[in-house]
């Protein structure tokens, strides 16, 4: 199997890992999961971490033919418009952003918003395949935290999203709109069926508790032996159970309402206004 080179970006203001894939053989690569840097307490935008990200990719004179988005993502802006302008490369989503965009469209009261998903190059169903130079890829629609949820298959790597988290720490959240948690049960067991040395790229991590380090690879067999909440011995309803009872005492992430509004637009930002200001919206008692 066809081994991508993995560069790891780890933003800890949100700890969000962005990565960028790439075929050794050829330079052609992908951008997965790209931040742009936002301060909540000023409104005010960065492209810090991006620029790490652009700077990598010149250094190394790859070619990015994809930047493509786990799902619509709650805790972190998404960079994409901002790569694409510097390095080019098609986006591209699960098809399940409609289902997305089609709820918080109502809930943000944005008239204007499409919910085809266009504001995306590319919408990825079920098994659809493309390639990243020589290295064959494919997509698995794994939702449950979100209906978007997607894994990009690239070679003997797998880029999870939020559907994983490090073995010591757990699975996602499913209690956001259009979440479930027996469907990502089904989601994961698509992911553990993968090969055994599969090499398992988590979207973030928090640190479990005893461990020190920060921490986003893995392997398929090391979640299927060792995952806190779903491994190999755990039913469906007991994973279901446990996933709803931890759903119930978790606070909302702190940048939800920010992210989400652009995220479904791919990451652009509101337009400006007749002054010349962007604004986001903040929904009262609505979430």
């Amino acid at each position: 199997m066809s081994k991508p080179e993995v560069k790891a970006f780890f933003d800890e203001a949100t700890f969000t890992v962005t990565y960028v894939a790439s075929d050794p053989a050829t330079g052609r690569a992908a951008i997965i999961d790209p931040v742009l840097d936002f301060d909540s307490a000023s409104g005010r935008t960065s492209t810090a971490s991006a620029d790490q990200v652009v700077a990598f990719v010149n250094k190394n004179r790859l070619t990015i033919d994809w930047i493509l988005e786990t799902h619509v993502h709650a805790d972190h802006i998404s960079g994409t418009p901002y790569l694409k302008k510097q390095l080019g490369g098609q986006t591209a989503i699960g098809r399940g952003v409609t289902a997305v965009q089609s709820t918080f469209k109502n809930i943000f009261n944005l008239a204007d918003l499409a919910t085809d998903g266009s504001q995306f190059d590319h919408l990825f169903d079920d098994g659809d395949t493309f390639e990243l130079g020589s290295i064959s890829a494919r997509v698995i629609a794994t939702p449950g935290h979100t209906p978007a949820c997607v894994t990009y298959v690239i070679g003997d790597t797998a880029y999870v999203g939020d559907t994983l988290f490090m073995p010591d720490f757990g699975t996602a959240r499913t209690d956001f709109p259009g979440g479930s948690a027996a469907q990502l049960y089904g989601s994961i067991h698509k992911i553990f069926a993968l090969p055994d040395e599969t090499r398992l790229f988590m979207c973030h991590d928090y640190k479990a508790p005893g461990r020190d380090e920060f921490a986003w690879e893995t392997t398929v067999a090391a979640q299927r032996d060792n995952n806190i909440h779903i491994n190999k011995g755990v039913s469906e309803e007991a994973f279901v159970k446990t996933r709803e009872g931890r759903d119930r005492q978790l606070g909302m992430p702190k940048l939800l309402l920010p992210a989400i509004q652009v995220n479904i637009r791919a990451g652009r930002l509101p337009d400006p206004e007749n002054n010349d200001i962007r604004y986001l919206k903040i929904p009262i008692n609505a979430v």
